[in-house]
């Protein structure tokens, strides 16, 4: 893939990965092995309270097609084919899940060294047709996504953002929810030696007048041990702190209190993942 100014999913993304990436209270334990055939076969289990949750996964590539398969507790199962460079630029997508007749969906990507387009359609009788773009540089961008129900002739989802990025900070804004919701983040590298980075997010819904500031930061002890902390207006701070013990495979233990009721227990969830 060329660079430019990518997709809009982009726009927010080292943002949101900082402040909401890997904290998570529930508990998590992951194991991904691969076959002599080279097929990637990941088991996740996951305990939300008093409900466990779990699914294989298995992820093949061959040349430029990768297929991937999700094999639930709910016993449904998502296949996802992706071609990568079918033409310069152009990803192409296709998902359904088994055994919901109406999942089926399309997508294709294309990123241009001035643009990026992203355009998805269910493969139903009256689908849902989202289109995202992106014009500019890898410095300055500005795009919007948008979603239309052909069945009721109304758009579903109207969003606009943009964002300017150097060597060392993103800042970026978007208004979502049909020009209800304004978001405006920040990242910033402090350090790169020490992978210290802070970032914010302010969030306001024009309807109920609510606004939200969310602030964080990360930092590496060493080359194989991270943490992160972030804390928010409504008083809700987590922190988390994870090792990669061995190549691909992360140790995370994860918690998260509301400051303002502190007397009741926080909420600790740990986390044992290997990523492929």
């Amino acid at each position: 893939m060329v660079k430019g100014p990518g997709l809009y999913t982009e726009i927010v993304k080292k943002a949101r990965d900082l402040l909401y990436k890997d904290h998570n209270s529930d508990q998590k334990f992951s194991i991904t092995t691969f076959s002599p055939a080279g097929v990637a076969i990941t088991s996740t289990g996951t305990k939300k309270g008093d409900l466990l949750l779990g699914d294989v996964a298995f992820q093949s590539r061959r040349k430029n097609i990768t297929t991937d398969l999700k094999v639930c507790t709910d016993s449904t199962f998502l296949i996802t084919a992706t071609v990568d460079e079918a033409a310069p630029g152009l990803r192409s997508i296709f998902s359904f899940k088994v055994p919901d007749q109406n999942s089926g969906k399309v997508e294709l990507q294309y990123l241009h060294e001035y643009a990026g387009i992203s355009t998805s359609m269910g493969l139903t009788q009256n689908p849902t047709v989202n289109f995202s773009g992106v014009i500019g540089s890898n410095v300055l961008a500005v795009g919007t996504d948008v979603s239309f129900d052909t069945k009721s002739g109304n758009f579903t989802k109207i969003n606009a953002g943009l964002s300017f990025t150097k060597e060392d900070l993103i800042a970026s804004l978007t208004v979502n929810d049909k020009g209800d919701l304004l978001n405006a983040s920040y990242y910033h590298i402090v350090n790169p030696l020490f992978n210290t980075a802070v970032g914010a997010e302010v969030s306001h819904k024009l309807s109920s007048k609510d606004s939200t500031i969310t602030v964080g930061t990360q930092h590496s002890l060493d080359p194989l041990t991270s943490v992160k902390a972030r804390v928010n207006s409504a008083g809700i701070a987590s922190a988390l702190i994870q090792h990669e013990w061995k190549p691909k495979s992360f140790f995370t233990i994860s918690g998260e209190v509301d400051t303002k009721s502190i007397d009741k227990s926080a909420k600790v969830g740990l986390a044992l993942a290997l990523k492929p």
